[in-house]
C-alpha cells in the first residue's frame, strides 16, 4: 500500500514544544496543583513537581508549540524536490497558519499527514492546543467518528512496528539503521526548552525541527525502496 501512495499527497511534519511558562513559579496556584497531580506517576519520588517542570512541554495541557515545520514533494518527470516551510512565533499564530495550509493545500480526501510518532504526539498535541486557543479543528485533525482506516495520518514509527505494539524506535535510531545520513544537529529534543527560554534562539530550534521533517521524508523513501533525497533536492521556502 505504501508504494501506491502519491508522495505529493503527503505533508511531512514535526513540532517542537516547550513548557507554557519558563518558570514553575510563574504558574497560577491551581495550575501548579494540577501539574503535581499530572506528573506524580512519571516523576515518582525522584523529583519534586518543580524540578520536573522542565519536562512539561511534552503535555499539551502544560506546554505550547513553538515551531511546526512541514515538507511536501514536488515531482515531475526526471525531477523532484522536497519543499520545507516552517511556522514559528506566537503559538496561536503558528496554529492558525498551519490550519490555513491544511485547508488550502491538504484538505482533499487523498491527502495525508505524516510524522514520526505523530499519532501519539504531534497530531493530538496540535489538535489539543488548537482547541485550547478556540481554533476550530481542520478536517485532517478532527478524528471524531472516523473509523481507523479513515484517519488520514501516516506514522513512520507505526510503519516500522509491523504490528508489534510494544516496540518503540526513535527517529534517530530508525534513520541510522536505514542508512539515512544523520543531519548536523547541534541540539536534541531535551535541549529545546533551554534553547528557547534561556538562549532565546528560536532559529536554532527551527533548523532542528526542519531536519527532523527531512528525515521523516527520507524514511518514507527508504520504506518504498526509492532513492534518498540529495541536498540539492531540498528547498527551503
Amino acid at each position: 500500500m505504501l508504494y501506491k501512495l502519491n508522495l505529493e499527497n503527503i505533508l511531512f511534519l514535526d513540532i517542537e514544544t516547550v513548557p507554557e511558562s519558563e518558570h514553575y513559579d510563574s504558574l497560577e496556584e491551581i495550575k501548579r496543583q494540577l501539574w503535581e497531580q499530572k506528573s506524580q506517576y512519571q516523576r515518582r519520588d525522584d523529583y519534586t513537581a518543580e524540578e520536573f517542570y522542565e519536562r512539561a512541554g511534552i503535555w499539551a495541557e502544560f506546554g505550547k508549540v513553538v515551531c511546526i515545520s512541514v515538507g511536501f514533494f514536488n515531482i515531475k518527470p526526471n525531477f523532484r524536490n522536497l519543499r520545507i516551510k516552517s511556522f514559528h512565533g506566537e503559538e496561536k499564530d503558528i496554529l492558525r497558519a498551519f490550519k490555513s495550509l491544511l485547508n488550502d493545500n491538504f484538505s482533499g480526501p487523498k491527502k495525508l499527514l505524516c510524522a514520526h510518532n505523530g499519532k501519539e504526539f504531534d497530531f493530538p498535541y496540535i489538535a489539543r492546543r488548537m482547541l485550547i486557543h478556540g481554533i476550530k479543528l481542520p478536517y485532517k485533525l478532527d478524528l471524531f467518528g472516523k473509523k481507523p482506516w479513515e484517519v488520514p495520518h501516516l506514522d513512520t514509527m507505526e510503519l516500522w512496528k509491523f504490528g508489534d505494539y510494544k516496540h518503540f524506535t526513535s527517529l534517530k535510531l530508525l534513520a541510522n539503521v536505514l542508512g539515512i545520513p544523520s543531519p548536523k544537529e547541534d541540539i536534541d529534543g531535551s535541549m529545546v526548552r533551554q534553547v528557547y527560554y534561556e538562549d532565546q534562539d528560536l532559529e536554532r530550534i527551527v533548523r532542528y525541527c526542519e531536519q527532523d521533517v527531512i528525515t521523516v521524508a527520507q524514511i518514507i523513501l527508504r520504506l518504498r525502496n526509492e532513492e534518498l533525497l540529495r541536498e540539492d533536492e531540498i528547498v527551503y521556502v
